[in-house]
């Protein structure tokens, strides 16, 4: 952009065509609250303006006028920045939105596949009647991540829920007064299971549990619930209220399992 190449000239055709739209009444605050700049900016700049003939002042502090120079500045500047948009925009044009799916089977550059999600996974299939559907970008073997453009539709998606373990902390007597049976049973039913607070690694470590997430388990938890997982979720005391007050927040369906051997007696 030849014409706006300089520091400070975008600014100047700024104010210049906001004088040319107001005129011949120009308050400078109006143009100021306009451009987002200070009044002291506008002000400095339109002295500028009539130094080089391209404004010219009237009577009265507000009363201002383009010239005939500063209309071809005008009109020169905005042809420049049309030629600038117009490059962009077509440039733009060739941009496709990129996502990444895990290839469900070998697929080819330009195969039309549907999108489903798996053990909270996204994977990629030759199109049959999926709602969510996309375009190969790139060849891809099964199991490899794979380029899809041109997504629409919307994906079957069951939300899971989150079952949350509540355990003594170490002044109750922490993962020695748990009911670990109890836990190990809910346990079984459960795509993923995250820790919150040592009792709940101690207690994970008792029974071999897998655990998934041990940090930012709240969001690990919701996530992964929003991607139809099952989870349960290893809380020592208060921490729970953390994750029932972010899984209430997003409308994700959630149990409390009391396993304070403590507060049973």
């Amino acid at each position: 952009m030849k014409a706006l190449r300089k520091k400070g000239e975008l600014t100047r055709f700024q104010i210049l065509s906001e004088i040319a739209m107001r005129q011949p009444y120009v308050r400078q605050k109006d143009i100021a609250d306009k451009l987002g700049v200070t009044v002291q900016a506008v002000s400095e700049n339109i002295k500028s303006l009539i130094a080089e003939g391209l404004v010219e002042s009237g009577s009265g502090r507000s009363h201002y006028k383009i010239t005939r120079r500063g209309a071809e500045k005008i009109k020169e500047a905005a042809m420049d920045l049309r030629r600038y948009a117009d490059e962009v925009l077509e440039s733009m044009s060739f941009y496709r939105s990129v996502w990444p799916a895990i290839a469900w089977e070998d697929l080819q550059e330009g195969d039309k596949v549907e999108l489903f999600m798996e053990d909270g996974i996204l994977y990629a299939r030759r199109r049959r009647n999926g709602e969510a559907y996309a375009e190969v970008l790139h060849p891809a073997r099964r199991g490899e991540d794979v380029a899809l453009s041109e997504l629409g539709g919307t994906i079957p998606l069951q939300r899971g829920k989150v079952t949350i373990a509540v355990l003594p902390g170490i002044s109750e007597g922490g993962s020695r007064n748990a009911d670990l049976e109890r836990l190990r049973e809910l346990s079984r039913g459960h795509d993923r299971t995250g820790i919150m607070g040592t009792v709940s690694r101690a207690a994970a470590n008792k029974l071999n549990l897998q655990v998934d997430f041990e940090f930012a388990t709240p969001h690990a938890a919701l996530a992964a619930a929003k991607r139809g997982l099952n989870v349960l979720v290893l809380a020592v005391g208060k921490m729970s209220r953390s994750i029932t007050e972010k899984l209430e927040k997003e409308g994700v369906e959630y149990s409390v399992e009391d396993l304070r051997l403590t507060q049973k007696e």
